[in-house]
């Protein structure tokens, strides 16, 4: 949802920016006690998070970039064919938790009784469906720790892909989940979002065994996999930390970062 806010009415500007938006747009005329400016707001829906806004295009409806300076420095040392690979490792990690609160700003929230040393008082706790953590083997392995950090409690599922280097589409080998998938939000984990093929076939994989509420954690993303991905499943979001330019012949994403499993578990 986003809100253009104007103190008198909705200016003639503001019908062409609807119009590129092409969401739902709430517009407010006036608003109680705020008087002293007097002029066309635009807030983005991630206004109230502690990161940057995330960068979003309607060309791209279901990408979110995470775009904070520290995920975005990471991402460069990330990318550099000298980076050692305990180094690579340990970035995948960091920039995994970064985008992983991100990814968990929207859950829900209930009120809860807390003891503090001193008296009793009402807190906020995570309510609702139980989080599974479901890494694409093998390379979706090295998101987990990163991600498990902030939500300790998640489960963790497996999905076993890999991509026919002639044909670059998805073969898969094994899928493992917790039983009452119905009953849990499911964060797919894998750092490559490059053809797409092997993302899609994980959600159809997914929604096959019952689940609904699906979101896809990756750190680089080709306009390719994106397209591909929001086509097969347009209810499922992706966070990514870059979006970048294009797949080569060979389809590797470029500039991109090279095969992120050989990179992670030093097979290059």
């Amino acid at each position: 949802m986003f809100v253009l806010r104007h103190h008198r009415r909705a200016p003639s500007a503001a019908a062409s920016l609807v119009q590129q938006i092409g969401q739902r747009v709430l517009i407010v005329a006036r608003v109680a006690r705020e008087t002293k400016h007097d002029g066309l707001v635009f807030f983005h829906a991630r206004e109230v998070s502690s990161f940057c806004p995330m960068d979003t295009t309607p060309a791209f409806p279901t990408l979110r970039i995470v775009s904070h300076p520290l995920v975005q420095h990471k991402l460069s040392i990330l990318r550099a064919r000298d980076t050692p690979t305990k180094i690579f490792k340990e970035l995948v990690d960091e920039i995994a938790t970064l985008i992983a609160y991100e990814a968990t700003s929207a859950l829900q929230l209930e009120p809860a009784s807390v003891d503090t040393p001193l008296e009793r008082t009402t807190g906020m706790r995570v309510s609702g469906k139980k989080m599974t953590l479901v890494p694409i083997l093998r390379a979706g392995l090295g998101m987990v720790e990163g991600v498990a950090r902030l939500v300790p409690s998640a489960r963790v599922g497996h999905i076993g892909l890999y991509r026919d280097h002639d044909t670059l589409e998805p073969v898969d080998y094994y899928f493992k989940v917790p039983g009452d998938v119905g009953e849990r939000d499911f964060f797919l984990l894998d750092p490559m979002l490059a053809t797409g093929g092997s993302a899609a076939a994980a959600v159809s994989s997914l929604k096959r065994a019952g689940a609904s509420r699906i979101r896809l954690l990756c750190l680089v993303a080709a306009p390719e996999g994106v397209r591909r991905l929001a086509d097969a499943h347009p209810d499922v979001v992706v966070y990514c930390a870059a979006l970048d330019r294009e797949l080569n012949g060979q389809g590797y994403i470029l500039p991109g970062l090279g095969d992120a499993g050989d990179r992670l578990f030093g097979t290059r």
